[in-house]
């Protein structure tokens, strides 16, 4: 599989036949996903975030983040292309509660996804795999690796989060280019192995 243009942030992608994929970027609040779609996208990413306020305390459960000073309201938009006839498109998800009544119109026409976790806080991006299984949606799961995370073993993390053996699970540095982007290889190749899946724009 050729990957060509990965690693070159400044390139076009040529418009005669390129292949465009929404792919969406979930999780829970907190666990980087705003932070991947900067650290990737070859263009300066589309960023809703809004200043956390004193207001927000009993709503958003800061438990784990709490340094945590911004936060995504509407949705995280970036672009990568993959070589010269693929171009992923990338929509983040809002993470708190209080938003996920967007999530069904940002995943209309998505191909496929990354779940962001937290190790630290499993329990956060439940809802997000939840809904990659309620909608049919592919996706992998991307350990993102924080300064005090404590090192399990990926088969422990797939256990604890029950995802299937056929679903990849892989751990990232969501801050780091190159960590982000073998994420999005790791979907894509998913995606490929998926004898149904075409990757035609929708």
């Amino acid at each position: 599989m050729d990957f060509k243009g990965f690693d070159h942030p400044d390139r076009q992608a040529d418009g005669g036949g390129t292949r465009s994929v929404k792919v969406m970027i979930a999780g829970g609040f907190g666990t980087g996903k705003t932070t991947l779609v900067r650290s990737v996208s070859d263009i300066k990413p589309l960023t809703t975030e809004e200043t956390l306020t004193q207001a927000s305390v009993d709503v958003d459960d800061l438990i784990g983040v709490a340094d945590k000073q911004q936060t995504t309201v509407s949705l995280d938009f970036g672009k990568i292309g993959i070589n010269e006839e693929l171009v992923l498109y990338l929509f983040g998800t809002p993470g708190q509660e209080r938003f996920w009544f967007l999530w069904n119109g940002l995943f209309k026409g998505a191909l496929g996804a990354v779940v962001l976790v937290d190790t630290r806080r499993l329990a956060s991006s439940f809802r997000a795999i939840e809904e990659m299984e309620r909608q049919d949606v592919p996706f992998v799961i991307a350990l993102n690796v924080f300064p005090d995370s404590k090192d399990h073993p990926v088969e422990e993390i797939r256990d604890a989060l029950d995802i299937p053996e056929h679903t990849p699970v892989v751990t990232c540095d969501a801050r780091d280019r190159t960590s982000s982007r073998d994420v999005l290889i790791a979907l894509i190749r998913h995606l490929k192995e998926r004898s149904a899946v075409d990757l035609e724009p929708r």
